[in-house]
């Protein structure tokens, strides 16, 4: 878990950067938020030995302020970490026993009702030093969305949202954890060196989405988004990297992770240009965490050492 939150320390220098004091405020709430209320629930509602020195509430808080605004108010982040915390993960046993991901069990129930507060996007730089009244924008991918909808060709939106080499640092308004593409890549890096994750679910994730939007662009470049911008844009590298390949939530077996990954990706490219929402990352990671369970009873990793029962003769 520590070693997760060494991975992460790219993404969060680089809002702290773009976001400023926003950043800082909502990543320090979230974490003593989520750390507060697993001890609390573990000491006087489980009635058993606290576990908040295993780095687990820690992950959650800075993946749960990695998923919110950073002009959110105090209030709602409590609220958020302790959906996470208390709805997500103890409720089903604690650590290793959670069959979705606190982090985006606390973002998704903040999305549906308090959906004004958690579509408030401050922007880059021009809120460094404001947190509740920071100068919020659209994001790229509500921008995209909004205009393809209109009738706009893609090539005329896309010259109103940053560069692809703008969106890969980071120059975008978005989710305090989301932005910076290069950050998160940096941390995808050190946890595949480090072993602390596999290349399956993060390359599933992505490489299901250039393949879908890359045939939705071929067929149509005019209606559809290039798998460029869906790639950068939006919670995409974070919810691969970071979100699905949650341990407990996500499956054992190597072909379970492919199928789990392209599951993500698929069911993330039909929220983003047929559903309501611009982004469906979170979504999709949530309902693939539901059929884990079936993946890994029919996707079972090879044991070793069984023995097997002798013939008769």
């Amino acid at each position: 878990m520590y070693g997760v939150v060494i991975a992460m320390i790219p993404a969060l220098a680089a809002s702290v950067w773009f976001f400023g004091i926003g950043a800082l405020v909502v990543t320090l709430t979230s974490v003593l938020a989520c750390v507060l209320f697993e001890h609390l629930i573990q000491r006087f509602i489980l009635k058993k030995p606290t576990t908040i020195t295993d780095g687990s509430a820690i992950v959650t808080g800075i993946l749960l302020a990695f998923n919110l605004p950073t002009n959110i108010p105090l209030a709602l982040i409590i609220i958020g970490a302790a959906v996470a915390i208390g709805m997500g993960k103890m409720s089903f046993g604690g650590l290793g026993q959670n069959p979705f991901n606190p982090a985006l069990v606390g973002r998704v129930f903040l999305l549906i009702s308090y959906p004004v507060q958690m579509t408030s996007w401050p922007k880059p730089i021009d809120s460094r030093f404001s947190y509740l009244d920071a100068e919020t924008g659209a994001t790229p991918l509500s921008i995209m969305k909004e205009g393809l909808i209109t009738g706009k060709p893609f090539s005329e939106v896309l010259a109103e949202v940053p560069s692809y080499l703008e969106l890969f640092l980071g120059v975008m308004g978005g989710s305090a954890g989301e932005i910076a593409g290069v950050a998160l890549v940096i941390g995808l890096i050190y946890m595949l060196v480090k072993k602390i994750i596999t290349w399956h679910i993060p390359v599933a994730v992505v490489g299901s989405v250039l393949v879908f939007t890359g045939i939705l662009h071929l067929a149509d470049s005019d209606a559809y988004a290039s798998p460029m911008f869906h790639m950068l844009t939006g919670g995409l590298l974070l919810g691969a990297i970071f979100m699905a390949t949650d341990y407990s939530s996500s499956p054992m077996a190597t072909g379970g992770m492919i199928l789990y990954g392209v599951g993500i990706g698929v069911i993330t490219v039909l929220i983003r240009v047929w559903g309501a929402y611009p982004e469906g990352i979170s979504f999709a990671i949530l309902i693939m965490n539901a059929f884990v369970p079936l993946i890994d009873k029919y996707m079972k990793p090879k044991h070793f050492g069984e023995k097997v029962a002798a013939k008769k003769a």
